[in-house]
């Protein structure tokens, strides 16, 4: 009787763990991926949209929510959504990378990615992940928390939108990364940035193309930020205006005040601005407004767009202020932007980022470390192959790799082939975890050394609740740069940076244990390092990639699987019935 009573208990508790939403609140949405068109900087083209949408709706649920999101496909070309940042806990089905943890959605088809929020909460976002379709079909992602904000010492005004930041080209994004693809060459770089989809006023016929976001005096606003770009990190800063940052990759910090922020493609950073500027209404200029810019993080030789958005703070006030689009003298940018080429102010603010590590909510960092994998990451030139002509550096074929390994997305999903032990997968478990050769990484002459990469589907395994450490060590092959390099499925703690070669036994002395930032994106300083600690927590396959898309299309990825724990809580649950097929 005590036997049976107790198989009773363990097939009830299997039962519960294979429903984890059977008590949470169901949030549904429809997505529908559609050709819109759209007139920026005078050029009118149809642009990929979710529901007519550029940027796409704002998805708003509260944390422990159930979120179900119908993706229905209206055009020719394959899509995915990945939900960036949401851990997707035992759902990687619902994930997103294409060929990674799913098939694309075809022309005609749905597909419902069912996930839980699960302790997590603040500002995340949302974006294709087939492609590049990231350019325009992306969007906010807010999850709103069950406790109160723990950094507002008084009452604070959430802003009526995110603003983020993103990028337009004139011509068919799909062409420019076909060849791109065909030629090995580097990509057209964009025509303009956005803010929210609009270029404002420095960018042709732009004028009436300008985000306003109006506040009123003496009250303090919550601005929810997220880089969407394609290609490149982005400082921001608003004219006569510090910035307080209380939350970075939807985790809380420990608040500190800057005049400006670096954020690159991929993260998200919440700040607090307050309205204290004081506007007088016998002022007879137009001291209501006040420029908000945007413009690029410079740690690459290669072509790129050095222009900048702006925006308008703009006061509420009695006095009747021109109502027109921002006059020129909005030219004059805000003194407190960072230069394009200020690394310091990079440095110095990543620094400057710590977790809130209290009661509440305790920074979970790995003390200790079972495995420590250290990874290269390198441009790469490609020997042209016989009779095609090649339009990289050297009429060579441009790629990026991670320790030597050009990351190449199968023609089935990983996820699949893994979780139904498919014999003849796609994939091998071999990826080095370690440089193939080691030699001082960030001295290197990129011309006359040998930089062809090796090419395949390659991840490493790990066992279930291995606390792993991964050091993303930058190269100087072709160029250093500063890379946002993206895990999927996991937060991580950023426990160490610095510049030059990794040392394990004089850095790892240096590394933050006590409240090191939790994030799900890192900039890898330019021709540095970056120490990052990870709870393998999720079981699954997960994508770790560049979010700069050229880089990822070049190969600069890798994957890597967690393998089911011993608990049936801690197993991937089983695919959905509407899993699209490759």
């Amino acid at each position: 009787m005590e036997r049976s009573y107790c198989q009773i208990l363990l097939v009830a508790a299997l039962i519960l763990a294979l429903q984890p939403h059977s008590s949470a609140t169901i949030k549904r949405f429809k997505f529908s991926v559609e050709w819109k068109n759209v007139t920026r900087l005078c050029h009118t083209k149809p642009l990929l949209t979710v529901n007519g949408r550029y940027p796409g709706p704002t998805i708003s649920v509260n944390e422990g929510d159930n979120v179900q999101v119908t993706v229905t496909n209206r055009v020719a070309t394959n899509t995915t959504i990945h939900w960036h940042g949401v851990r997707q806990l035992r759902t990687g089905w619902a994930d997103g990378p294409a060929y990674v943890t799913q098939c694309p959605i075809g022309q005609g088809k749905s597909y419902t990615y069912n996930f839980t929020v699960v302790d997590q909460r603040g500002t995340l976002w949302w974006h294709a992940h087939f492609s590049w379709q990231r350019a325009s079909v992306y969007g906010a992602f807010i999850i709103h928390p069950r406790m109160p904000f723990p950094y507002a010492p008084s009452p604070v005004v959430e802003a009526p939108s995110p603003i983020i930041f993103g990028e337009w080209w004139n011509g068919d994004v799909d062409s420019i990364e076909n060849e791109m693809t065909l030629y090995g060459g580097g990509p057209n770089s964009s025509d303009a940035y956005t803010i929210n989809g609009l270029p404002g006023p420095l960018y042709p016929c732009s004028a009436k193309d300008t985000f306003i976001q109006t506040v009123e005096p003496g009250k303090t606003y919550l601005l929810r930020i997220i880089n969407a770009a394609l290609n490149d990190e982005l400082f921001f800063a608003v004219a006569n205006h510090s910035l307080t940052v209380v939350e970075i990759d939807a985790v809380y910090t420990k608040p500190f005040t800057t005049s400006a922020i670096m954020i690159t493609p991929g993260q998200t950073t919440n700040v607090l601005l307050t309205a204290d500027y004081k506007v007088s209404d016998d002022d007879s200029t137009n001291t209501n407004t006040f420029v908000m810019a945007a413009r690029p993080y410079l740690t690459s030789v290669f072509p790129f767009d050095n222009s900048t958005t702006i925006g308008i703070l703009k006061y509420k006030t009695t006095k009747k202020f021109p109502t027109q689009a921002p006059p020129a003298d909005y030219s004059l940018l805000p003194t407190n932007l960072p230069a394009m080429t200020d690394t310091p102010f990079a440095t110095r603010f990543s620094n400057n980022l710590r977790s809130l590590a209290s009661e509440d909510y305790p920074c979970n960092v790995p003390k200790n470390i079972d495995k420590r994998v250290i990874t290269t990451i390198s441009l790469n030139l490609q020997d042209c192959p016989v009779n095609q002509t090649c339009k990289g550096y050297l009429n060579k074929r441009f790629h990026a790799s991670m320790n030597n390994n050009s990351f190449v997305r199968p023609s089935n999903s990983i996820l699949e082939s893994y979780y139904h032990h498919n014999i003849k997968a796609q994939y091998s478990s071999d990826f080095p975890e370690n440089p193939p050769l080691v030699f001082n990484y960030t001295g290197v002459d990129p011309v006359t050394e040998n930089m062809n990469t090796e090419f395949g589907t390659r991840v490493f395994e790990v066992a279930f609740g291995t606390k792993l450490e991964i050091v993303l060590q930058d190269t100087n092959f072709l160029n250093p740069e500063n890379h946002p390099i993206h895990v999927h499925g996991h937060n991580f703690f950023v426990v160490g940076r610095g510049f030059g070669n990794f040392d394990a036994a004089k850095d790892t002395k240096e590394y933050n244990l006590v409240d090191p930032p939790e994030r799900n994106t890192v900039a890898v300083p330019v021709g540095g390092w970056a120490a990052i600690r990870i709870n393998t927590d999720n079981p699954g396959v997960w994508f770790i990639h560049c979010h700069l898309e050229e880089h990822t299309t070049w190969g600069l990825a890798m994957g890597f699987i967690v393998k089911n724990g011993k608990d049936p809580t801690q197993s991937l649950l089983p695919p959905p019935s509407d899993l699209p097929p490759c």
